[in-house]
């Protein structure tokens, strides 16, 4: 700017060259702007200076000392905002915000101010010394507004409430890795920008799965899934929905003028913690509801992936039964449960028992969660024709030993799966079912004959996940026989069973849990059980006929962790039948 500025003063004969070389000096040596210099030298007047930029730039000029500002408007910014780039709004007519400037060719500084206001602004020229003195005028020291509460104290206050400042952390955010400074160093940044970096930030130190961003009428509400409850974060004030929403599509490099339809994208983030450098990916889902975009991020941190088994919570024998079956050379073994039941986590815990360098072993998932070393991993994209069929039909021209579909969601890749698992290769997948004798007749009815069904199956695992009680604040509760009895314990065993739960604590936000802990139901396809799925037997007849070969069910497998103070009574009756 300044040596467009110099040649424009020159060509006007506005200051003669030598003036212009002594006034160059001068900044060098003291700092500031040209125009700023030029009229502490004398050489210049501020109306000398906006004039000139006026026409430099094409766009209005303005006396500032001739306009009242509206205290309010000049607050729509940041103090820091407006210091760090010389500039401030002077007027708002409906959606548009003028904003007095003395570099109005300052891209940033105009994406900053319209993200965090959500206003169409335009710029004006006004001199700098002017726009010092405006921004003196109607920011105090601290930049507090008239209500107490300015948009850099609500953040820096969302921050406290997070429990996301300090720590020494540097979040490194955006799916291009862009390197960013810490959260103390973010002072110059857009508020949003560092909200939106705090609440990822915090997500992960309090181990939430997701982070749900919901607008509603009148108000906006942020929560965590943690330990699978949602619990609210904060309110950020409605005013900040869009420029919220359109930073995280920014991030996960969405359409963020694309408002009418449901949008899928990705984050990769790096964060920098006590000197040790991880990353996390957020996938991210966007969906237009009544007022505005609701936003969806699922945490993937690998560092929360458990590959032992011995630790997801399977009981001995069952545990024994699952690593007996992902240990033969062919045959399916299916992982059934809702979302979030922890059947990926299963899953890849099971390929790492068994990934060995004298086997392949190929993985189509949708989308890839994690990154396995050693495995072939292949992101399945349906609207390209790449689907779970299309992608196991590769497979098999791949020479593998061992394949993992993500998820079994139709006939076509049922019947692929199944012929996979009857011509040599182990087949490990999931199903949507609510429990494993269910999945039989799930795949049924899919299309796929009973008798290829009962040849095919090794083994069908159903799971649940329940919150595990905090072991700093645990403690004994009395608990009625009617309520063991009716949860099903047996009458006898119900006397001896004491039962816990968790008083809540700061290390559990005060919920009393900590942590999570699989419930599983490990129906083994037996000979007896083969017989009976060629028949066409029922779910109920395959659970009675699994029962009496000692298959657990997902209610006892939750009674013994009651049983053992791992879990609440409560816990396992929601999340079993």
């Amino acid at each position: 700017m300044a040596v467009r500025l110099g040649e424009l003063l020159l060509r006007e004969k506005r200051v003669t060259p030598a003036q212009l070389q002594e006034a160059v000096s001068f900044q060098r040596t003291n700092g500031g702007r040209l125009g700023t210099t030029l009229v502490k030298l004398g050489f210049l007047t501020d109306d000398d200076i906006t004039t000139v930029l006026s026409r430099q730039y094409g766009v209005p000029a303005i006396n500032l000392h001739d306009q009242e500002v509206d205290a309010a408007v000049a607050r729509l910014i940041p103090f820091e905002t407006a210091t760090k780039y010389n500039a401030i709004p002077i007027r708002r007519n409906g959606t548009t915000l003028t904003l007095a400037m003395t570099d109005p060719t300052n891209v940033f500084a105009m994406d900053d101010v319209k993200f965090m206001t959500g206003l169409h602004v335009e710029p004006v020229v006004a001199s700098d010394t002017a726009i010092r003195e405006a921004i003196a005028k109607h920011f105090s020291k601290n930049g507090a507004s008239p209500n107490g509460l300015q948009t850099a104290d609500l953040v820096t206050k969302a921050l406290e409430d997070l429990g996301a400042g300090g720590d020494g952390l540097e979040v490194v955010a955006d799916a291009e890795e862009i390197d960013a400074s810490s959260l103390e160093r973010q002072g110059g940044e857009a508020p949003v920008i560092r909200l939106v970096n705090a609440l990822l930030l915090s997500a992960i130190q309090r181990g939430a799965s997701d982070i749900h961003i919901e607008p509603f009428e009148k108000e906006m509400r942020i929560r965590f899934r943690i330990d699978g409850v949602l619990q609210p974060v904060m309110s950020p004030p409605l005013k900040f929905r869009d420029a919220i929403v359109s930073r995280v599509k920014i991030m996960a490099r969405l359409d963020i003028a694309e408002k009418r339809l449901p949008q899928d994208g990705r984050v990769k983030a790096r964060f920098a913690d006590r000197g040790e450098s991880r990353e996390i990916d957020f996938r991210v889902s966007c969906l237009p509801t009544l007022f505005g975009e609701k936003v969806v991020m699922r945490l993937l941190d690998p560092s929360q992936l458990r590959l032992d088994m011995g630790r997801l919570g399977f009981e001995p024998d069952a545990l024994a039964r699952f690593d007996r079956a992902v240990r033969k050379p062919w045959g399916m073994v299916l992982v059934t449960g809702p979302t979030g039941s922890g059947k990926t986590n299963t899953l890849y815990s099971a390929l790492s028992q068994i990934n060995v360098p004298g086997v392949n072993i190929m993985t189509a998932e949708d989308p890839v969660e994690f990154n396995l070393s050693g495995i072939n991993q292949v992101q399945v994209r349906d609207g390209i024709g790449l689907s779970f069929a299309a992608t196991l039909r590769s497979f098999l021209r791949q020479d593998p030993n061992i394949i993992l579909v993500g998820e079994i969601r139709d006939g076509e890749t049922a019947s692929i799966a199944v012929k996979a698992a009857l011509t040599g290769h182990l087949v490990l997948s999931t199903l949507h079912t609510n429990d494993a004798p269910s999945s039989v007749n799930r795949l049924v009815n899919m299309g796929v004959e009973p008798f290829l069904v009962a040849n095919s199956l090794n083994l069908i695992c159903a799971q649940r996940l329940v919150r595990r009680i905090c072991e700093r604040c645990k403690e004994p509760v009395e608990t009625s026989m009617k309520a063991l009895t009716d949860a099903g314990f047996a009458a006898l065993d119900a006397p001896a069973v004491k039962a816990f739960h968790g008083r809540g604590c700061e290390r559990c936000s005060g919920t009393g849990f900590k942590g999570r802990v699989g419930l599983f139901e490990v129906m083994e396809i037996t000979e007896g059980l083969r017989e009976l799925i060629v028949t066409g037997a029922t779910s109920m007849e395959l659970r009675r006929a699994a029962e009496a070969e000692g298959m657990v069910s997902l209610r006892q497998s939750g009674l013994r962790k009651v049983a053992e103070g791992g879990t609440s009574l409560d816990e396992v009756v929601r999340e079993t039948m």
